[in-house]
């Protein structure tokens, strides 16, 4: 068998926050360097408040772009008040994926041991895009992209991976 040839996605980074601007924004300046140094392309990159209805409106621009493959966001999925990133993105997905928040919380586990429990991290296909919603900090978007999502947006990761079913994602 030969070696699969890497694809490139085109990735959109969402920070969810009412107090981070670009400047200061080191998770989603993570998640951008980790993507495009894995090759990907970074379509957009934005910065919202904590606010359903903002970060749905985000997402669901992203979603309906036919540039964008995958959505990455971070903050908000947390159990506070103003989290509500998962109540923001569950109503646009087609399909949620729970085995990426059971595996990002094992992973987060060996970091930051029970504390993992306050995560809502979740994830889903919606549009034939796939969207991630990982904590507001920088370390938990580390473990995010270098121990899950990164092996899962590259077509070389056997035995199988999320790239290799995006010709299927819209079948009826």
């Amino acid at each position: 068998m030969s070696e699969r040839e890497f694809i490139p996605l085109n990735i959109a980074v969402l920070t969810i926050s009412d107090s981070r601007t670009e400047k200061d924004d080191k998770s989603g300046a993570l998640l951008v360097e980790r993507a495009q140094s894995a090759g990907h392309r970074v379509a957009e990159r934005s910065i919202v408040r904590d606010d359903v209805y903002a970060i749905r409106a985000k997402i669901a621009q992203w979603i309906a772009d036919d540039k964008v493959q995958v959505v990455i966001s971070t903050g908000g999925t947390g159990v506070t008040g103003r989290d509500g990133t998962p109540e923001a993105v569950r109503p646009l997905l087609d399909k949620e994926i729970p085995g990426f928040g059971e595996v990002f919380r094992m992973v987060s586990y060996e970091q930051i041991k029970t504390s993992t429990l306050q995560s809502r991290a979740i994830a889903g296909v919606s549009n034939a895009t796939y969207i991630f919603c990982l904590p507001g900090s920088s370390g938990a978007c580390r473990d995010a992209w270098d121990k899950v999502i990164s092996a899962q947006l590259d077509y070389r990761t056997p035995p199988c991976n999320l790239v290799e079913l995006m010709p299927r994602l819209l079948e009826k």
